[in-house]
C-alpha cells in the first residue's frame, strides 16, 4: 500500500513539474528570437581637444541608429577600443580590427567648412567597418567630403546602418576573433 501511495504522490509531483517546465518553455523566447546584447565599444576622446563635444555627438548618432553596437566613453584610466585625437591634417581613421583603432579629427577639413559632428560620425563609421562611398550624396554618411561643406547630415543611411548591424550582429567572440588589419581611411 505504501508503494502505491508513494507512486501516486511521485506521479503527482512529476505532473506538476512537467506542467511547470512546459509553461516555462512556452514563456522563454526561442533561441532564434533572442536579440543579442549590443557589443560595447569604448572610446577615449581626451585627445580630441576642441572636438570633444562633436565626438560625443557622433558616437550618440550611432547609438541612436543601430542596436548591435554601442559606443561609450572609456572610464578614466581604462583601455579604450577607439582613441580619438585632434591634429592639423585631414580627418581619418586607422583601423586595427573591427571596432578598434584611432580616429583623427583633422582641423584641415574643419577650416574648409566641414561639419565636425558629421566628421566624427563618419570616422566612427570606418571603425565600425564601413568604407568610403565616394562620390556620394549628403544622405550617405560615408560619402564624406564629396557631399560638400553644406552637408551637415551626421546620420548613416539604411544601407550603412544595415552593414554595421551585420558587422556586429554576431557574437562578440566571433567579432573579436577576426584577424587584425591595418588600414587608413578618410
Amino acid at each position: 500500500m505504501h508503494v502505491r501511495t508513494l507512486t501516486a504522490a511521485a506521479a503527482a509531483v512529476l505532473a506538476v513539474a512537467v506542467q511547470t517546465a512546459g509553461a516555462q518553455a512556452v514563456a522563454a523566447p526561442a533561441e532564434a528570437d533572442r536579440v543579442p546584447a549590443a557589443r560595447i565599444l569604448t572610446y577615449d576622446a581626451r585627445g580630441a581637444a576642441e572636438f570633444r563635444t562633436a565626438v560625443d555627438r557622433g558616437a550618440q548618432v550611432w547609438n541612436d541608429t543601430v542596436a548591435s553596437v554601442e559606443l561609450r566613453p572609456a572610464a578614466a584610466g581604462r583601455w579604450a577600443d577607439i582613441r580619438v585625437l585632434a591634429d592639423n591634417g585631414w580627418p581619418r581613421a586607422l583601423t586595427t580590427s573591427l571596432g578598434n583603432g584611432t580616429v583623427y579629427m583633422g582641423r584641415q577639413a574643419v577650416q574648409q567648412g566641414y561639419d565636425t559632428v558629421r566628421i566624427a560620425a563618419h570616422e566612427f563609421g570606418h571603425i565600425l567597418g564601413l568604407p568610403d562611398r565616394k562620390p556620394g550624396p549628403c544622405s550617405s554618411l560615408m560619402s564624406g567630403s564629396t557631399a560638400g561643406t553644406a552637408c551637415t547630415n551626421p546620420y548613416p543611411d539604411a544601407v550603412e546602418r544595415a552593414r554595421v548591424e551585420a558587422n556586429f550582429g554576431g557574437s562578440a567572440a566571433a567579432a573579436a576573433a577576426e584577424p587584425p588589419v591595418a588600414a587608413i581611411v578618410d
